[in-house]
């Protein structure tokens, strides 16, 4: 069975490099490759970039690019990890060179200077050598982009767009050695992030999660306690999102104290306040099936993919509920069936069907 404790990150695809790509070279076909990004619509993306490039439809550099961006998420979320790094590589030159530049084409782009090449090209270059078994060169290529982050957060005039990106690769990098379980390596990175944003409660639950992986749980107590600690002290109930983090590490440490019952309690209250919270809805049928409430539990993630299935419908959730199917029912193949028949209806091209365990 599979906890979720946090959220998982995003970037888009026409966020420009130095500059981002503003609304005058963003063109109608751009427009709608994000909406079908948005609707998961992968497969399609690949057919109109594909068109795009048949048939020379791509006048501009940076169109070259944002379409390229496209293309490698889409192979990319396709699981077609090879495939969209070698159209990276094959695609670009040094990431450095001129040729990327808005101020190397004046009478295209008068008065534009910076790079145009999207920044999640960037991070999918450095990315994607870690699904091919190329570890040690994807983490070189993530510290890499994390120097250049920083090096152009000091003299951008949008500081606080490259301070975004210094957060989301570090949460990446984060994510590499958690994988390794290289628990102390994520505490330092976390503790550095801190540094930089005392008083930001993700990162200080953060670092709380990060603490319970490597069996410290007085000191994840401490870091979720200070998250409940700065709500108080701003003298307000803060968002929904807030308020339902500190329910969760509330949560969790129950989970860990195998104190199901109170932890039930909590999730109980994250999802009246937020009924798409699927983290508080998955933790909480888990732990319901702790207490041997198999019924229940199924019920609680059956009524959320029906309620909200553009939310629920990740493949952590469908593994724990056909887990779940597995222990309660005799026909569970006949029921994950009927499962897998409604998620091939509305799933996006990128949801992995192999969940079901069909």
């Amino acid at each position: 069975m599979e906890t979720s404790d946090s959220e998982s990150h995003t970037s888009t695809v026409t966020d420009g490099g130095e500059r981002n790509i503003t609304d005058d070279l963003i063109t109608d076909e751009i427009k709608s490759l994000h909406e079908l990004a948005l609707r998961g619509s992968w497969k399609t993306i690949l057919e109109k970039v594909s068109a795009a490039r048949s048939f020379s439809q791509l006048r501009y550099p940076h169109e070259h690019l944002v379409y390229l961006a496209f293309n490698a998420v889409a192979l990319s979320k396709l699981r077609r990890y090879s495939d969209a790094l070698e159209d990276i590589e094959s695609s670009l030159e040094d990431l450095h060179s001129s040729s990327y530049r808005y101020e190397s084409y004046p009478n295209v782009y008068p008065n534009r200077i910076g790079s145009m090449i999207p920044f999640t090209l960037r991070w999918l270059q450095a990315l994607l050598p870690s699904f091919l078994g190329r570890r040690n060169d994807s983490l070189d290529r993530l510290y890499l982009l994390l120097h250049f982050i920083r090096s152009r957060i000091d003299e951008a005039s949008n500081a606080e767009v490259w301070r975004r990106r210094e957060s989301f690769v570090l949460s990446t990098i984060i994510s590499q050695h958690s994988n390794q379980k290289e628990f102390g390596v994520c505490y330092s990175l976390v503790k550095e992030m801190i540094k930089k944003d005392v008083n930001n409660l993700s990162l200080i639950s953060k670092l709380g999660y990060v603490q319970l992986q490597f069996g410290d749980l007085d000191g994840a107590k401490v870091s979720f306690q200070k998250v409940d600690n700065l709500m108080r002290d701003k003298g307000e109930d803060g968002s929904a999102e807030n308020q339902n983090m500190v329910g969760r590490n509330k949560a969790l440490i129950y989970m860990v104290a195998k104190d199901y019952v109170s932890a039930v309690r909590e999730y109980d209250v994250c999802i009246d306040r937020d009924g798409s919270d699927v983290v508080a809805i998955n933790n909480k049928a888990l732990c319901l099936m702790y207490l041997r409430d198999l019924s229940d539990s199924i019920k609680v993630l059956e009524n959320s993919l029906e309620r909200v299935p553009s939310v629920a419908l990740n493949e952590t959730l469908i593994v724990n509920l056909c887990s779940m199917y597995e222990l309660a029912y005799v026909n569970h193949t006949d029921i994950k069936k009927t499962l897998s028949n409604w998620i091939t209806r509305l799933a996006p091209d990128d949801f992995d069907p192999s969940c079901t365990r069909i």
